[in-house]
């Protein structure tokens, strides 16, 4: 495989975001959720307004995996008053990282968790959080490899389903 290229997504990039970002959703969790739930979660939560807002907080930025200029997974990251959950201004939250089905077990989705930890680092952050859904075993495993530990749930709403993600913490000082 070529080199994996990291690129902060801007406005310019708002259309391959939301394609990535609606691919690597529905290859994730389709098939164990509704399409009603699913095709809610898109519209809502993968819009252009929506990202467009998204990519304009500046608490929050996203990043591209990127092969020969294709994108094959991205990351979000949020801080301060843009995290989801704790707004806590000495974490960062690693809100999203997906990646292309095709390219799961090629380290992209390391490469992507660096760049959210060296960026951590940078900004003195004293940890990392996020929150996974309690059924994505994949993901999970991924994250206590890399050190996380487990330290609350809460819901997360697909559509009308109420699911439970389990949240995670990285301790960096």
């Amino acid at each position: 495989m070529d080199t994996i290229k990291i690129s902060k997504v801007t406005s310019a990039d708002i259309s391959r975001l939301q394609a990535i970002g609606r691919q690597t959703f529905v290859e994730t969790f389709a098939d164990k959720n509704t399409a009603d739930d699913m095709q809610t979660y898109l519209d809502n939560n993968l819009s252009i307004d929506k990202l467009t807002d998204e990519l304009s907080n500046p608490n929050s930025e996203f990043y591209f995996a990127l092969v020969d200029n294709k994108v094959i997974g991205y990351l979000k990251i949020n801080y301060g008053q843009a995290q989801t959950e704790l707004k806590d201004k000495s974490s960062l939250e690693i809100e999203r990282i997906y990646v292309l089905k095709d390219f799961h077990g090629k380290n992209v989705g390391q490469i992507l968790y660096n760049k959210a930890i060296d960026i951590a680092n940078r900004t003195n952050s004293e940890y990392v959080w996020l929150g996974v859904w309690e059924k994505n075993p994949r993901a999970i495993n991924f994250y206590k490899k890399n050190g996380f530990v487990e330290f609350d749930k809460h819901i997360f709403k697909l559509g009308n389903d109420e699911q439970t993600d389990i949240m995670m913490r990285l301790k960096l000082k």
